[in-house]
């Protein structure tokens, strides 16, 4: 910037410090008055001193303003501290009630077939024909047939072995009807041998008298040893056709027993149902060439269905020692199907043979009763069994909320929480049954709290509320001053007829006058 004093034109010759005006033109000059010693130093003086004062009054700004704000702050009113209140927790209990009890577990099983079978071929052959409900899952009644083999070469093995029957049968007459004839000669020669003994006796007697001769009584003994002779060759007849006959007695034995095998066979090529059942696998085509042995149908009996589950070894010992005992047990077995659940009725029948190691229990077959349920239950199914347990006399059933580590609950006393050891029955669900620790009518903490102890102030829920004491005297009256307590917001907005949540809305001038009323006439 130029300026204009007296005849010479000035300058402004400017550094990071300070400015000053020099004449136009006398840059001579100045390096002059710089090379001067004296002036330099004076130069470098004013300068530190310039900046001191910038400096000082820096520092008394700020000092000016840190005690302007003490002085603000020390100054301003301390706000009235609110009186602290005693921290009560709102709680829900239930009043202990000591009764018997008799929970039930849950277990899971699978229900299986009481009686089951795998049908099989008895003999070789092409398969003709096939029952029309032969199908996996279609129920198949007691006797009728599901499956026949060609039977022609067992027709034909049946005729013959009937036809040697005959033959031997035929056969044995002859050979019995024999005997029946040698048994007759037999009896004649012996007639025979009696007459010629009898001869010869007479004839000894007319020796004696010399009324015959000695040739006669020779010729009428040779007579005697003939008949002998011929009785015995008739036995040995008679014996060997008994014999033959004893021969032709077992044979006809083996020839009947081959019969009945070739009428079984021919027996055999129809396949029926044992039992009244469901068809659970069927193999069985028209032309399929079948073994003796080979599988062809599998049916399990629908009506009598079991299910199979276990109990751990606490279960099994509360039941077994149960006066009710464990065999006949009532249970309902629940099948969930379509989000809902069907319920059948069972009876515990019988145990596993062997402890089931791997399950970590025993395990209990259960029979399946009848029931008129829309869902028929079929094998295989993966079900609830809820079984129920012993039962405990006077006991306590809370809710499992209420138990605090494994044996401890509280109950409430006079706002306070008293802390009891009890014993643990059983768990049902989400309640446990307590079987000793609490008394009849004891108001049981169900209320989950963090820093739950002896001692701690509680209010039952649905209690009411009491209002704070004011601070200083107590003579039952509302407070004066201070913000209003929520005992006495709640009278001014029933008094108002409105709400907390809109006495809250009101402006804040408004409420202080509402509140200024109330207190005024509850003074």
């Amino acid at each position: 910037m130029l300026d204009k004093v007296g005849e010479k034109h000035l300058t402004v010759v400017s550094d990071a410090d300070t400015a000053v005006l020099q004449p136009a033109g006398a840059e001579e000059l100045a390096r002059s008055d710089l090379e001067n010693p004296v002036r330099n130093v004076w130069y470098y003086v004013g300068r530190s001193l310039l900046a001191i004062v910038q400096a000082a009054l820096m520092v008394a700004v700020l000092a000016g303003a840190y005690v302007i704000a003490d002085r603000m702050i020390a100054g301003k009113p301390e706000p009235r501290k609110r009186q602290p209140f005693k921290t009560v927790y709102t709680v829900e209990t239930v009043d202990a009630v000591l009764k018997d009890h008799q929970p039930s577990f849950t277990s899971y099983g699978q229900t299986v077939a009481a009686r089951n079978v795998d049908l099989r071929a008895l003999v070789s052959g092409e398969i003709v024909s096939i029952s029309p409900k032969l199908r996996v899952g279609e129920r198949i009644n007691q006797g009728e047939p599901l499956v026949e083999i060609n039977n022609f070469e067992y027709r034909g093995a049946l005729s013959e072995a009937k036809a040697n029957l005959k033959e031997a049968q035929a056969r044995l007459a002859e050979t019995q009807a024999q005997i029946a004839l040698e048994k007759g000669r037999l009896e004649g020669t012996r007639e025979q041998l009696e007459f010629a003994q009898a001869d010869v006796v007479r004839a000894e007697t007319l020796l004696k008298r010399r009324s015959t001769t000695q040739q006669q009584l020779e010729a009428r003994k040779l007579i005697v040893s003939q008949r002998k002779q011929a009785l015995a060759q008739n036995q040995d007849t008679v014996k060997v056709q008994e014999a033959r006959e004893g021969q032709m007695q077992a044979s006809m034995d083996r020839l009947q027993w081959r019969v009945e095998q070739a009428q079984r066979n021919l027996n055999s090529t129809t396949l029926v149902a044992p039992f009244s059942g469901v068809v659970r696998v069927a193999s069985a085509e028209i032309g399929r060439v079948v073994t003796a042995n080979d599988v062809v149908v599998s049916l399990y009996e629908a009506d009598t269905l079991e299910v199979r589950f276990t109990l751990n070894d606490s279960q099994y010992g509360r039941l077994q020692t149960d006066r009710d005992g464990l065999i006949g047990r009532k249970v309902d077995v629940v099948w969930v199907v379509g989000g809902r659940e069907w319920i059948y009725p069972a009876t515990i029948e019988r145990l596993g043979a062997e402890i089931t190691s791997n399950r970590g229990g025993v395990e209990v077959f259960a029979r399946v009763g009848e029931t008129d349920n829309a869902v028929a239950i079929r094998p295989g199914a993966f079900v609830e069994v809820r079984v129920p347990d012993v039962v405990f006399a006077n006991s306590v059933s809370v809710p499992d909320t209420a138990i605090y580590g494994t044996d401890t609950v509280y109950v409430e006393v006079d706002g306070k929480l008293v802390e009891k050891t009890v014993k643990i029955a059983a768990f049902e669900g989400e309640r446990v049954i307590v079987a000793s620790g609490l008394e009849s009518g004891e108001k049981v903490l169900i209320t989950r709290i963090s820093e739950v102890s002896e001692g701690l102030a509680v209010r039952r829920e649905g209690d009411p509320v009491a209002p704070p004491k004011a601070k200083g005297k107590s003579n039952g009256k509302t407070a004066a001053s201070g913000p209003p307590s929520e005992v006495e917001m709640t009278a001014i907005a029933k008094a108002n007829k409105i709400t907390l949540v809109q006495f809250r809305a009101l402006p804040t001038e408004e409420r202080r006058k509402l509140v200024r009323s109330y207190r005024s006439a509850n003074r």
